[in-house]
């Protein structure tokens, strides 16, 4: 009888030393399978053992023994029938898997931050208009929806790569570690670059997802504009609120960044003031006030809150009492932010424009 031949695990070699390539090869042997985050080397390894398996049932009818195909990259592989057969085993110490991919270093870039829980270190400042900013690139690109691959920026093309995308941090996170860079909300305080996270931790294979707020469409509050990764590609819509399914068990979460707060200082929590009854809002001073050739104390109030949000890009000297083409345009960078568009995002501050720059 022939005996089946020996056929040795390994795992591919990669030159890549950037932090992403460097990390793989460090936990490869540890990772969760590709399709939950995994890395192509651990893939390699395991396509390894299967081909040992089935040469073994081939060469002299025999099949490897059981410990030879039991080990595969520190899981444990059923190659057996039943209803567990081809499914990993991960161990109780790891992360459980995610439809989104396990949390990993950004992708070919040096690493800019720790992709963990922030504790109590600062976070890196952003803006509103930056977070859509990054948000829109991924749209317009089309990004396509990816659990195991990485975009340029080296953030996955999942839900959750896209939100840690767009919120500029150090790592691509998951559903499951997202909320440790922000705070809670209520509905009432979403704005452009808040989240609306859902997160199953019975079954994070279950509906889990996350999607970036654009914007509300309506008065009513019903429906907003989401940017999201979803399949086919990276996309923003108007969305039911808080989503299509499961809507009831979205939370909305602010980033803790947003206005350069530090995780428990000041106002990092609510760093523009959006809690009811914290700031009140001024009067509204009328349409005409913002029209070309007019001067008033209000024009240069709108300019100054403007700053303040992170909309004043546009201004070449700052705010002045004067209406020029710099307010209008920065004006017009705001609603768009908002999800606004056509006669809605024209530049000049209407009364719903104003309450939403000063609420």
């Amino acid at each position: 009888m022939e005996t089946a031949p020996v056929f040795e695990e390994f795992t591919p070699e990669s030159d890549c030393d950037c932090p992403g390539c460097i990390h793989w090869r460090r936990t490869a042997p540890h990772s969760l399978p590709l399709r939950l985050g995994g890395h192509p080397a651990a893939r390699g390894a395991r396509r390894a053992l299967v081909l040992a398996a089935a040469a073994g049932s081939v060469l002299g009818g025999q099949a490897l023994p059981a410990a030879a195909s039991a080990e595969v990259g520190g899981h444990l592989a059923d190659t057996g029938a039943g209803p567990g057969a081809g499914r990993a085993v991960v161990t109780a110490d790891e992360e459980p898997g995610t439809p989104q991919g396990a949390k990993s270093p950004l992708h070919g870039r040096p690493a800019t931050g720790a992709p963990g829980p922030p504790g109590g270190a600062a976070v890196r400042a952003t803006t509103r208009a930056a977070i859509v900013d990054r948000a829109e690139k991924w749209v317009a690109a089309k990004v396509p929806y990816s659990m195991d691959a990485y975009w340029s920026d080296g953030y996955r093309q999942d839900c959750s790569g896209f939100v840690s995308m767009a919120w500029d941090l150090g790592g691509n996170e998951w559903t499951g570690s997202l909320d440790t860079h922000a705070v809670r909300i209520a509905k009432e305080q979403l704005q452009p670059g808040d989240i609306l996270l859902f997160h199953n931790p019975a079954d994070p294979e279950k509906g889990s997802h996350v999607t970036l707020f654009g914007g509300w469409t309506d008065d009513s509050h019903t429906h907003y504009v989401a940017y999201e990764q979803a399949r086919p590609h990276a996309r923003k819509q108007s969305t039911p609120y808080a989503y299509w399914t499961n809507a009831n068990r979205y939370l909305a979460y602010r980033y803790k960044g947003v206005g350069g707060g530090t995780p428990g200082g000041p106002g990092a929590d609510d760093p523009y003031g959006t809690r009811p009854g914290k700031v009140p809002v001024p009067a509204y001073p009328g349409r005409d006030v913002f029209r070309p050739g007019r001067s008033h104390p209000a024009i240069e109030r709108l300019g100054r809150q403007l700053v303040k949000k992170g909309f004043g890009r546009h201004y070449a000297r700052g705010p002045g009492p004067a209406w020029s083409e710099s307010d209008r345009r920065n004006v017009e960078a705001f609603q768009r932010a908002q999800g606004w568009r056509g006669a809605a995002a024209d530049g000049h501050p209407g009364p719903e424009t104003w309450r939403r720059l000063f609420r």
